[in-house]
């Protein structure tokens, strides 16, 4: 379904910097969403304390907002995954967004809990608890706490394609976002939820980004398929042994992590173990200079390119959330 886009006093989009979201923001563009209406929401999944994420990614992120003249906005769970993932007996900390209004923070009183352990592979997001404890989460209580989203309808846009899983195959392409409560009398909020590239192939996808002149995301280009985190625990082997090629330290640090716990991320491998089943990609290994670039936290150059090309990426490996 193609929503009527002129309804919406806003559109959210979901935005992570990777592939999908960006063609995401170009679809919006394709079907003449006007741009003032637009904003752009990056969930910061490390919430200042780095571990999981690609460093470059902040960057890239703000560059491509100013490059299509739309504001973006970061949330985070403070602490983000390190203090979630060492969390013991203590409530999970507190969600902080900006906004038009400045920073925000909500939450923090919840019951007392454990983890110390990785999230797990799996669909069930009460142990893959990354995506609904430092994203889903975030984005829901910057929906519910913004008086904003009570004044005219809204529309929140994300980039799950059917073509990734059977469980993304499910998903609706246009629904009541969950956050709404249009029929409630004492507090109607109308967001509606549309996936616009649900139908896409990975092709629609990478000529979206050509057509809009976009620059794939760093560690596409040295031989990533996904923009997840650098650390993802859906990491193949020859990511693995890539992400211990060049970042041997952050990679060491994940692995102390799983001996503490006595839990792997993979519950039938640790992460040397995948590594070594692995080869570092070529790309990588070729393109040391897009490789200090993609794990700097200092960004440099444009987003927006005169000639365009696939990334060394592109459609490879398949690993990812189901």
């Amino acid at each position: 379904m193609m929503p009527d886009l002129d309804r919406y006093a806003r559109i959210v989009v979901a935005f992570s910097g990777g592939k999908d979201s960006v063609a995401s923001l170009c679809a919006l563009l394709d079907a003449g969403a006007n741009p003032d209406r637009i904003e752009l929401w990056h969930h910061d999944v490390d919430g200042g304390e780095p571990l999981m994420d690609w460093p470059s990614t902040h960057g890239y992120v703000r560059a491509l907002a100013a490059s299509f003249s739309v504001p973006v906005w970061f949330s985070w769970r403070q602490g983000g995954f390190l203090r979630e993932m060492l969390r013991e007996n203590t409530p999970t900390a507190p969600i902080s967004f900006e906004s038009p209004e400045g920073v925000k923070t909500r939450g923090g009183r919840g019951k007392p809990n454990t983890r110390l352990r990785f999230p797990q592979v799996s669909a069930d997001l009460t142990v893959r608890w990354c995506s609904g404890a430092l994203k889903i989460a975030v984005a829901d209580a910057a929906l519910r706490n913004q008086e904003r989203f009570f004044d005219g309808k809204s529309l929140f846009v994300t980039g799950e394609r059917a073509e990734e899983s059977p469980n993304r195959a499910r998903y609706a392409a246009f629904e009541p976002h969950r956050t709404d409560t249009r029929r409630s009398v004492r507090r109607p909020r109308h967001v509606d939820h549309w996936r616009p590239v649900h139908s896409w192939t990975e092709r629609d996808v990478w000529s979206a980004l050509e057509r809009y002149s976009v620059l794939p995301a760093l560690p596409y280009q040295i031989g990533f398929h996904r923009l997840s985190c650098r650390s993802c625990i859906f990491q193949s082997a020859d990511q693995a042994a890539t992400l211990r090629h060049i970042c041997p330290d952050n990679f060491e640090q994940l692995a102390k992590y799983e001996r503490r716990f006595g839990c792997t991320i993979r519950r039938d491998i640790d992460l040397h173990g995948l590594a070594d089943r692995g080869r570092p990609f070529r790309a990588a290994l070729n393109r040391p200079d897009l490789v200090a670039r993609a794990i700097s936290d200092r960004w440099t150059g444009s987003v927006r390119l005169s000639r365009w090309s696939l990334p060394a990426g592109a459609f490879g490996e398949g690993d990812g959330p189901t």
